[in-house]
């Protein structure tokens, strides 16, 4: 029964993958096509949509009075608004055909394709109907508008097949101009300038570091750089005045050096793989970047360097090991592995103006004895961002370990301005909100910092509690001012469970 279930995920897996136009791995395991899931939920939607259409029928239907009020607007109003049509919408009346040639087009091959294309049969030489087709109406379109584009998202077509197409569309796109480039399969040349592309998201890619610089070098206005599912680790250089925001997720041994990024804002990765005991291990550098303000999520496990000193327990802090500007920082840490937890109070003092704190139990198997009353000893020392600026405090997947009840015993004496206290609660780990209770019950009887602090338990919505809740999407997105918030925003209250407004003895 269970091979069949898993046999049946892929075939899933397989056919809508083959929809979206991606190279399908032969065999394809679960594991594969589970990455390359978490891989399309990088890639940002279309500005465009064709949900809606200003479909031809009505535009051309004529109105009671007979006036066309819409073609009586003025150029620049129709060109704002036929530049945000799907490119099938962007020729509705004959005054509005020569305007689509002249503003910036959004050619996606989904809204571009033919009412019906028999996905299901293949050309001579083997290839989907689909693919070719996306092929043909790609040329077409993008031969026949003079740029620039607004987006061009090319999905559905096999690029494996279609090298030299891509080459040329490529060419195209970069000599017409673009402001987003969507998702393109295998690798594709980097010898041009892409003066308007503002995100660049590279989705299962090899690329080498030097032809990553080469290509954020060639974006002066990129704003939002995402690397996902890269299976041979992903190592990069920043020097950048535009980009905003950067995150990687899915990959293995990453490297990032922020070498001069005055504008970067964000600095996020999710899912990286461990380093392995004996091996290199994921490294960050930090150098020039005066507005980071989010970081995360972070393992103690990963090498932090800042400036040019590499952090290590004992590592005596300076003005030239700090980066004041982190106001959102998120770690992962294994809390019965013991080296792990030495290194957590030498990352408080690195960002010592931090305001949002969240912690991610990781259920690592136990290494090293971790001392139960490390957190009240002087190994923990004076933590000044803890006391002074953590403002809210999220604790997710707590399990009940003693090693992580002191932890959170350490936040509620020292954190003399916490407003709120959040548990996640690992549920499968409780029988009942009595039993959570139980375990919760010694910070009663702390002697809390802060006068005024709200502690609220959730129940975590993660099923496995593997790794922590996450969207590329959301998280390049500014207007959402916490990405790291996307759990406690899936969670419920866990019903029975402490949600208390504290006193001095709560």
């Amino acid at each position: 029964m269970e091979e069949q279930q898993f046999q049946t995920s892929v075939d899933v897996s397989v056919s809508n993958m083959q929809r979206d136009g991606v190279d399908v791995p032969d065999p394809l395991t679960l594991d594969t096509a589970m990455m390359l899931t978490y891989s399309y939920d990088a890639i940002p939607d279309p500005h465009v949509s064709p949900a809606a259409p200003l479909a031809s029928a009505i535009a051309a239907r004529a109105p009671a009075d007979g006036v066309d009020r819409i073609s009586l607007l003025p150029d620049s109003l129709l060109r704002n608004v036929v530049s945000r049509l799907p490119a099938k919408d962007a020729a509705l009346a004959t005054r509005w055909r020569g305007l689509g040639r002249s503003v910036p087009l959004a050619v996606v091959d989904a809204h571009i394709l033919p009412a019906y294309v028999p996905a299901d049969h293949t050309m001579p030489g083997g290839e989907d109907v689909l693919s070719w087709a996306v092929a043909v109406v790609a040329s077409r379109v993008l031969d026949a508008h003079p740029g620039p584009f607004r987006c061009v998202h090319l999905s559905r077509c096999h690029m494996a097949s279609h090298q030299a197409d891509i080459r040329r569309w490529l060419e195209l796109i970069a000599a017409k101009g673009v402001q987003e480039l969507g998702p393109q399969h295998r690798r594709a040349p980097a010898h041009y300038m892409l003066p308007c592309l503002r995100e660049l998201v590279l989705d299962t890619v090899a690329i080498e570091e030097r032809d990553l610089h080469f290509l954020i070098d060639r974006s002066p206005v990129l704003e939002v750089l995402t690397i996902t599912t890269n299976q041979t680790g992903a190592r990069v250089r920043l020097i950048s005045r535009s980009l905003r925001c950067v995150q990687v997720s899915t990959s293995a041994e990453v490297h990032i050096t922020v070498v001069d990024a005055p504008r970067l804002e964000r600095l996020l990765m999710w899912m990286i793989s461990p380093a392995v005991p004996g091996e290199s291990c994921s490294r960050i550098k930090i150098g020039h970047a005066p507005n980071l303000c989010m970081l995360g999520h972070w393992q103690p496990g990963f090498e932090l360097e800042i400036g040019n000193t590499i952090l290590k327990v004992g590592t005596k802090m300076s003005p030239s090991t700090m980066v004041p500007t982190v106001k959102i920082l998120a770690l992962e840490v294994g809390f019965e592995v013991h080296n792990e937890v030495k290194m957590m109070p030498c990352f408080f003092n690195c960002f010592l103006n931090v305001e949002t704190l969240h912690i991610f139990s990781l259920n690592d198997t136990p290494s090293g004895k971790v001392d139960p009353k490390f957190w009240k000893g002087k190994e923990a020392g004076c933590i000044d961002c803890v006391q002074r600026h953590v403002k809210k405090f999220v604790f997710q997947e707590f399990r009940g370990k003693r090693s992580e009840l002191a932890f959170l015993k350490f936040i509620a004496e020292r954190a003399q301005v916490l407003e709120k206290m959040v548990v996640m609660v690992a549920s499968k780990c409780f029988s009942s909100a009595d039993a959570v209770n139980a375990k919760l019950k010694p910070l009663t009887s702390a002697i809390w910092a802060s006068k005024d602090c709200k502690l609220i338990v959730f129940k975590s919505p993660s099923s496995d509690g593997a790794s922590p809740a996450w969207a590329s999407k959301t998280a390049s997105d500014f207007s959402c001012s916490n990405p790291f918030d996307l759990p406690t925003a899936n969670a419920e209250l866990y019903s029975g469970a402490f949600v208390l407004q504290h006193s001095n003895t709560l």
